[in-house]
């Protein structure tokens, strides 16, 4: 297990949650319901100052930084690639990242934008709508990302936001193959699939050893009138070696070679799925990286998807983890 170094690549985020209806999000809010949207920093804090005061609550977040985060937490040796500004915010990200153990050498800084926002409205039906300001995140290019990056990294996660940034990629991914390193793909939102499905079909085939697609991505993707997921597995696993299916309440179809699971979901009360699918991916990428075969990382996805569901916003307490390593432990 200390073999295997983790890097994550994607845009540390400070997560800004916020409990509201379905009326509020349809008339304050554009776009469809679910996913992730962009503004600029006018909008959003036009969009902040609509919340009624105290209503935010603030968590550290970005899509694949959940991912490396709770890998850190499971005792995994991790780092991350990606940018902050030079303000407070992005002290806070560093400082909690390290001192939960995780390798901070590889954060970019941006000296004009401030660390990226996103603010995550959860509606009673505990899905969440994304409205994001990238700020620094936004800034980082092909030429800020070395082979040096890659010093004693055995394993990339990558998320699909960063398809907004030229280059970064298809750059990232190439030297992690050169390096000798496995790679991991999250879609990260239908939208995504949506902008750069030409882009995805080209990484996929390069370099991705495991995607990652949850319902709505993977529906997207494989543009089914009605949705089959074991088709979606069939084709997301036909272009690389292993496919994961996120399917919320339903679990999980996963497909490696001539390998095919079928996760069954762990029910609980959901109050929030900011980071589910983050979170699941870490289990999973737990079990894969550390040998435990495609059945047994797919069982462990399902354990912290289900915990990350019971509380607002995409961090575990502290108080949960001795549990959940007792849980992985179990044979």
């Amino acid at each position: 297990m200390n073999s295997v170094k983790v890097l994550g690549l994607g845009s540390p985020i400070l997560d800004l949650l916020v409990q509201v209806d379905d009326s509020f999000l349809a008339s304050r809010v554009a776009g469809e319901k679910g996913g992730m949207g962009m503004l600029d920093a006018e909008e959003q804090k036009k969009l902040i100052d609509s919340f009624p005061a105290g209503k935010l609550k603030k968590a550290i977040g970005g899509s694949a930084f959940n991912t490396i985060s709770a890998l850190t937490s499971l005792g995994m040796t991790t780092s991350f690639l990606g940018k902050v500004g030079q303000d407070a915010d992005g002290d806070f990200y560093r400082n909690a990242y390290a001192a939960a153990g995780g390798d901070i050498s590889r954060f970019r800084f941006s000296s004009s934008e401030p660390t990226a926002t996103c603010v995550s409205l959860i509606t009673p039906d505990s899905e969440r709508t994304m409205r994001s300001h990238l700020g620094a995140s936004s800034t980082l290019t092909p030429d800020e990302i070395t082979a040096a990056d890659f010093d004693g990294i055995t394993h990339l996660h990558a998320e699909g936001y960063m398809l907004f940034l030229p280059g970064v990629l298809d750059k990232t991914m190439q030297l992690a193959k050169e390096a000798g390193c496995t790679v991991s793909f999250d879609f990260s939102s239908f939208e995504v699939v949506r902008i750069f499905r030409k882009e995805i079909e080209a990484l996929m085939d390069k370099y991705v050893d495991i995607i990652f697609a949850n319902e709505d991505e993977a529906r997207e993707f494989c543009g089914a009138d009605h949705f089959e997921p074991e088709k979606a597995a069939e084709q997301l696993g036909s272009v690389c070696s292993t496919a994961a299916v996120k399917l919320g309440k339903k679990g999980s179809l996963l497909k490696q070679g001539g390998e095919v699971c079928r996760i069954a979901p762990k029910i609980v009360n959901a109050v929030d799925t900011t980071g589910a699918g983050d979170l699941w991916q870490a289990g999973f990428l737990y079990g894969w990286l550390n040998g435990l075969g495609l059945q047994r990382a797919g069982e462990l996805g399902a354990i912290l998807g289900a915990e990350i569901v019971q509380v607002i916003g995409a961090e575990i307490p502290t108080n949960r983890w001795d549990s959940i390593k007792a849980q992985f432990n179990q044979k």
